[in-house]
């Protein structure tokens, strides 16, 4: 018995972690180049603070975050055209990407 339990939280543990990173880092950095970097920064700490900063936030947030721009379930004219140019690929790596980046420390 103890040794089906670990077989199966093992696998939920690939599986999750398989999921976790759908995307492709590089891919991501690539794309965050050519199309995020001048308003959130190629490691999305946004100089300016009119821009929010991406660095560090959880993938499943980014991504769900740029599918709400590109349908129209969220709004915003800058970021729903620059998100209706993004292939579900472009997503999953730019999520990735960002997510994988550090992002502001909080004090302690």
């Amino acid at each position: 018995m103890k040794s089906f339990v670990i077989t199966v939280f093992s696998g939920m543990f690939l599986l999750i972690s398989g999921q976790a990173l759908a995307g492709d880092i590089e891919a991501g950095k690539k794309k965050a180049a050519e199309v995020c970097a001048a308003c959130h920064g190629l490691d999305g700490n946004s100089p300016n603070p009119a821009f929010p900063k991406l660095a560090g936030q959880y993938e499943t947030y980014l991504e769900k975050t740029l599918i709400a721009y590109k349908t129209g379930e969220r709004e915003n004219a800058i970021m729903s055209s620059m998100a209706a140019a993004l292939s579900k690929e472009d997503i999953e790596n730019l999520s990735v990407y960002y997510s994988s980046q550090s992002g502001l420390a909080t004090k302690k």
